[in-house]
Parts: structure tokens; C-alpha cells; sequence
């Protein structure tokens, strides 16, 4: 697979808490120079880098991240926000205390909410996969695919494991065809980058594939 091409798919990503803005800065070069799909940043960093990089970006932040459990109401005006702001796509975390608790249907009217709100602009679910069985992925698949969400998305990178192929492949089996796959954390080499696109992922969330690229 040619570098390009798997750049053009990579969310290039810095959502540490110690992140500065000569992190973000190298961060958003490295994006600009390499093509990536977008950058990932803290909801905090978005109208800054918005007003250095005008339109040469296309800017990605999180919402509820990284633990989920904010109210819905919270979640919505972090959207508005972050939008007002100059962001183009939202991730979102889901309230992963209601997937455990079996509240499917008021997470999915989360979801729902959050995708009017974000209107055009592209919603990512984020469901943490390291923390739900395989019965709670394939809800949350279904989940997704009813509330109109454009991406689902295995991790925050900040749980207790990252994307795993086994979980893509189980995602594709369920999510509905106007749902597309966005695989994160745990992503760390070339053969990483090529697998996860060939086994249909659209988008890739990872601080590392510009580097490895490079090597």
C-alpha cells in the first residue's frame, strides 16, 4: 500500500492532557506536509489552530472524552462549541455506565442528539471496545447504524486496550452500509496501518503513522 494512501486515511492525533501548543504545532505541520485525513486535538486547541491554519486543515476533536459518562446535555453544548469554534468532525464517547447497564435505547438517542447537533459535519462514536463483551459491541453496532452516525470507533486510546482487528471484523458484520469503521489506539506499526485498512477501516487514529511513514 502506498504511503499516501494510508495517509490519507490517518486521524493524526495529540489529545495528551500535557499537550502544548509546540506539540500542536508540529502536530498540525506534520498534517499539512503529509496529507493526513485530519487532526485530532483537544477541544481547547481548536479555534487557535483554526485561526493559524485557516482552511489547510481539516480539524477533529472529542467530546465526553475520554470516560463518557457526561450528561447528554453537556455532551451537546461540547458539540456546539467545538463546532462554533471552527471544528469540521466530532468523536464522541458513548456512556459506556449505560452500555453496561443494558440502556441501549437511551444511548442511542445520545447518539442521535449528538448527530443533529453536528448536522453535516461528521459524528464518530467512540464505544471503547476493551471494556464491553461481544453481545454489548454488537448492540452498540446496531446502535450506531439507527441513530445516523457516520464512523463507529473501537477506543479512546485511553482505556485498557486499544482496536484489535477481531473487533473490525465484527463491526463490519453488523453495522449498517451507511456506517464506516475507525479503528484507534494500539496502533503502532506500518503492518498495523496496512492491516487495519485492508480490513476496511476508513479512518485510522494514531500519533505515530506520519513517523513510521517516514522511516
Amino acid at each position: 500500500m502506498e504511503k499516501q494512501e494510508i495517509l490519507s486515511h490517518v486521524d493524526h492525533t495529540q489529545l495528551q492532557a500535557y499537550a502544548a501548543w509546540e506539540d500542536i504545532v508540529k502536530l498540525c505541520d506534520e498534517a499539512v506536509a503529509n496529507k493526513t485525513a485530519s487532526v485530532c486535538v483537544p477541544p481547547t486547541y481548536i479555534k487557535r489552530i483554526r485561526d493559524a491554519y485557516g482552511d489547510r486543515l481539516t480539524i477533529c476533536t472529542v467530546v465526553g472524552f475520554p470516560l463518557g459518562y457526561s450528561v447528554t446535555e453537556a455532551k451537546a453544548a461540547e458539540v456546539r462549541q467545538a463546532l462554533a469554534d471552527g471544528a469540521d468532525e466530532i468523536d464522541m464517547v458513548v456512556n459506556i455506565s449505560d452500555v453496561k447497564n443494558g440502556m441501549y435505547d437511551k444511548v442511542e438517542q445520545e447518539i442521535r442528539t449528538l448527530k443533529a447537533v453536528c448536522g453535516t459535519h461528521i459524528l464518530k462514536v467512540i464505544v471503547e471496545t476493551c471494556y464491553l463483551t461481544e453481545d454489548e459491541k454488537i448492540a452498540m453496532c446496531h446502535a450506531v447504524t439507527r441513530a445516523g452516525a457516520d464512523y463507529i470507533k473501537t477506543s479512546t486510546g485511553f482505556g485498557t486496550g486499544g482496536a484489535t482487528i477481531e473487533d473490525v471484523r465484527l463491526f463490519r458484520k453488523h453495522i449498517g452500509p451507511g456506517v464506516k469503521i475507525k479503528a484507534a489506539g494500539g496502533i503502532s506499526t506500518t503492518a498495523d496501518l496496512e492491516a487495519y485498512l485492508n480490513e476496511g477501516c476508513d479512518r485510522l487514529g494514531t500519533s505515530r503513522a506520519v513517523g513510521l511513514l517516514q522511516d
